[in-house]
């Protein structure tokens, strides 16, 4: 099995980074592994701690229509050029976390995706040379309010919501280009979404070089590489499993998003 490394909150509150063992253990780690934190003494116990998303990048660099079939199904050509857009890190939530369905959509949809860490900062790269910033691999639902994405014409808000990109639930160093990645509702056993990830339009190491001509990635930074045919909605209730053979699966439920209390005191306010 690879090597699993995560980002933890402890009982006391601290955030460690560490590598998870056989038992479920945490060895934690002075630093993050990608900033060449090293292990320490320190182990958490399997009930000590509370499983986070794997990094807290700077921001999210996300692809669209990076497999062919998608792009057919959403009715366009495959773009000549990596089609990027970003989602803030305020999406950013880990495995077990509630997807909060937003009032202003009627129509959201699962994106699973994988998941590119950034090691070191990286900016006008040569994919060879980016290849070497990518320091691992996780998993990644990049939600979409597909109706607004229509409506506005650009999709900052579609794909900006909180909650929009469950991450995780850990990293690793090292995954296979035939690697296959599946999106299953509800424990259905069929998948909606199966692809072999070598079917990217561009590849890993092209999009990182080629967003790296437009802006630094930083150490901890993500880049989500595009999403398969199959993308569908997800209702309040369901529960999305994003698996990829050598990572795992990110599994996240879909809640109604609440009212909130600043939006109560301005309906007040305005009676």
């Amino acid at each position: 099995m690879a090597q699993r490394y995560v980002r933890v909150q402890a009982l006391d509150g601290h955030i460690h980074y560490g590598l998870l063992q056989l038992g479920r253990e945490v060895r934690v780690f002075d630093a993050p592994p990608w900033l060449s934190g090293q292990p320490t003494d320190l182990e958490l116990a399997v009930n000590s701690y509370r499983l986070l998303s794997p990094c807290a990048p700077s921001k999210i660099v996300a692809v669209g229509k990076n497999y062919a079939d998608h792009a057919a199904e959403m009715g366009t050509p495959v773009p000549a050029e990596p089609l990027l857009f970003l989602k803030p890190p305020t999406t950013v939530i880990p495995m077990g976390s509630e997807v909060q369905y937003p009032s202003q959509s009627i129509r959201v949809d699962y994106e699973g995706e994988l998941a590119l860490v950034i090691s070191d900062r990286c900016a006008n790269c040569s994919p060879e040379q980016a290849q070497s910033k990518i320091w691992g691999y996780t998993i990644a639902n990049d939600v979409t309010a597909r109706d607004l994405q229509k409506r506005d014409g650009q999709w900052t808000r579609a794909k900006g919501f909180d909650t929009f990109c469950p991450l995780g639930p850990w990293i690793v160093r090292e995954i296979s280009p035939a690697a296959r990645l599946q999106t299953f509702l509800n424990n259905n056993s069929k998948p909606v979404q199966s692809a072999l990830i070598d079917q990217m339009v561009f590849s890993p190491e092209v999009l990182v070089s080629y967003i790296s001509q437009v802006m630094t990635l930083l150490p901890g930074d993500v880049v989500l590489t595009g999403t398969p045919e199959g993308v569908g909605p997800m209702h309040i209730g369901d529960l999305v499993r994003v698996e990829i053979e050598g990572i795992g699966y990110l599994e996240n439920t879909v809640v109604a998003k609440a009212a909130s209390h600043a939006s109560k005191d301005s309906a007040e306010s305005d009676d």
